[in-house]
């Protein structure tokens, strides 16, 4: 792809994003949908203005790097703790619930038996981003509706990076029990050298130079990114690297003012995944994989409330509150993309069940966001007496 060619690229992507999201807030919807769709429009399944997505698609993986980045720098360890054991089993127990329930669906559509798995393990998780930004700040940070969600989409996280390491240690199409093994061995290893490295190496840098704001910048990037390299040295992926380069700098005094200033370099990267994302979405398989996908978002957007309610209420919590969580945590998660993008990329799952999980997802981001808005406070909501800031 030429300069000119790239340059054109980037305005048509991110003045379309600029129109599409206009009309998504409006509409109330999660943005990632706006970016989505306009891929799908405009790439080489829609309109063809932009064909060849190769460059824009490898740019845009260095946004997933950066959202692994910061979900790690917002992982703090006493956070975790705090609800372990209330999050831990409720996260476990719906995480198989969920797994299950897709893996039936798909077999029974007609998937095979490797497709299904993947297409169940791409059901367990709600959407941490679009659960986050639909949390009122003061749910978010002081009310125990807001850590219960935090803490279970943090140990959801955690099941994702497992899975991530699974599909990342297939190759060909089949499951590589020796390359997973190895994963396993080195995923601990690269996390003790990386907290050793930050404690000795990072940690004094950055109490030394935190004044020189630019420095502390090119420091966190460049730290995020060699990890990640790191983690792809030894046979795992990038995006699980740049997870535990976030773990380890989490509980820095200087990690929320990291967070804060990568989020626009995160977000201008995550728009071009989500647009090459649709713009790899063949319009000519949507009517195969219609059917599944509706039945899949309405099982999940109707059972993920009732689950996590029913475990919740288990637990002793209040009615209302298992109610709120549940519905909150209603949706697919966005690693439910990431799951459709490395398991084709692997060649587990074709092209069929690979659309199949993005419509599912998207599915589900529109019916669930639309339930929290109408029903639950939310920054977004659409009266007066549900707003909340």
């Amino acid at each position: 792809m030429e300069s000119e060619s790239l340059t054109f690229s980037f305005f048509l992507i991110f003045s379309g994003a600029a129109i599409l999201a206009s009309a998504a807030l409006y509409t109330r919807q999660p943005l990632i949908i706006a970016y989505i769709i306009l891929g799908a429009l405009i790439g080489p399944y829609g309109f063809k203005l932009i064909t060849d997505v190769s460059l824009l698609e490898e740019s845009g993986h260095i946004g997933i790097i950066f959202l692994l980045f910061l979900l790690g720098l917002d992982m703090q360890p006493q956070a975790l703790v705090a609800v372990a054991k209330k999050a831990t089993l409720i996260a476990i127990s719906s995480s198989i619930l969920f797994a299950i329930v897709g893996f039936v669906t798909a077999h029974l559509f007609g998937f095979p038996l490797v497709e299904s798995v993947v297409i169940g393990s791409a059901m367990m998780f709600s959407g941490t981003i679009i659960s986050i930004k639909l949390l009122p700040t003061t749910m978010l940070h002081h009310r125990h509706t807001g850590e219960l969600i935090i803490g279970l989409l943090l140990l959801q996280d955690l099941v994702a990076i497992f899975v991530l390491i699974v599909l990342f240690s297939s190759e060909s199409g089949q499951f590589d029990s020796g390359k997973i093994a190895t994963a396993l061995i080195s995923l601990p290893s690269l996390a003790i050298a990386a907290f050793a490295a930050v404690k000795f190496i990072i940690l004094p840098l950055i109490q030394k130079f935190d004044h020189f704001h630019e420095y502390i910048f090119l420091l966190a990037i460049g730290w995020c990114l060699g990890v990640a390299e790191a983690a792809h040295a030894l046979g795992l992926s990038a995006e699980i690297g740049a997870f535990i380069a976030g773990i380890t700098l989490a509980t820095s005094p200087i990690s929320q003012y990291i967070a804060i200033n990568l989020k626009p370099l995160r977000d201008f990267f995550l728009v071009l995944f989500f647009f090459a994302l649709g713009a790899r979405f063949d319009l000519s398989l949507l009517q195969e994989v219609a059917i599944p996908a509706c039945v899949l978002a309405i099982l999940m957007t109707g059972l993920k409330p009732v689950i996590f309610r029913v475990l919740l209420q288990g637990l002793k919590e209040h009615k209302s509150l298992a109610w709120s969580v549940g519905f909150r945590l209603g949706q697919n998660s966005e690693f439910s993309l990431l799951i459709a993008y490395v398991a084709a990329s692997t060649l587990l799952i074709g092209k069929e069940a690979s659309h199949l999980i993005q419509a599912t997802a998207i599915l589900t981001f529109l019916i669930s966001t639309y339930i929290v808005i109408f029903n639950f406070p939310t920054p977004i909501a659409i009266s007066d007496k549900l707003r909340r800031d």
